[in-house]
């Protein structure tokens, strides 16, 4: 049986390393965020608990029950951090950060605190030095727009399409339009960093204001 200090140092450590990876997901803004990882570690951990305690005291054989429904359900809970537009799909990182949160609730519930540290240590690495490795060596794209004013919109239209087309880069929404007495060439598409530099770079010149926003709703 496990002793209710036991099992409040338990809670208080899952919460403590569920909010560590929140923090990371707050200031990124995404979906899931301090409180939503919080919960799930300290959820996942007490549910690995109440199913120890169930065991010891029903004499139940199978302790991990509740456990292999938790991975289950979190499944569903990772689900709805995933957004589909017309882009594609999206927020896949947040639904495995979510899914890993599990497990170190679970890990933590289950008295292991070295492997829930380590767990979450882990996932710090992954969440923040590969994604800036990932962004130093431009594998990573983020989806933008790109917005050019000009008073000669089909020249720089065509050179444009004519960049787009040698970067290998296919424009969404790619559209030319009016604003005042001024032209507007506009468009959306996933690029790296280098790739974004490289547009900016060939069309930003005198007679030309090129403006970059992000994609709303747009998460990892």
């Amino acid at each position: 049986m496990i002793s209710y200090h036991e099992i409040l140092i338990r809670l208080l450590f899952a919460a403590f390393l569920g909010a560590v990876i929140g923090v990371e997901r707050d200031t990124h803004r995404r979906p899931a965020g301090v409180r939503t990882s919080m919960f799930v570690c300290v959820a996942t951990a007490l549910f690995t608990m109440v199913s120890i305690q169930v065991s010891h005291i029903y004499g139940d054989s199978a302790p991990t029950r509740i456990a292999s429904n938790i991975v289950q359900g979190v499944g569903f809970l990772g689900a709805g951090a995933i957004l589909k537009d017309s882009a594609g799909l999206v927020g896949m990182t947040t639904a495995a950060t979510i899914f890993v949160e599990a497990a170190i609730g679970m890990a933590v519930g289950g008295g292991m605190y070295a492997v829930g540290a380590s767990a979450t240590a882990i996932v710090l690495f992954g969440l923040w030095v590969m994604a800036r490795l990932a962004d130093r060596l431009n594998l990573k794209t983020h989806a933008v727009i790109f917005r050019f004013t000009t008073s000669h919109a089909d020249n720089v239209a065509a050179e444009v399409q004519r960049l787009l087309a040698s970067l290998k880069i296919p424009p969404q929404h790619f559209r030319v339009s009016m604003s005042g007495t001024s032209s507007l060439v506009e468009f959306e598409a996933d690029v790296s960093h280098s790739q974004q530099q490289q547009i900016v770079a060939q069309l930003n010149r005198q007679g030309v204001v090129t403006e970059i926003l992000p994609v709303q709703g747009r998460h990892e």
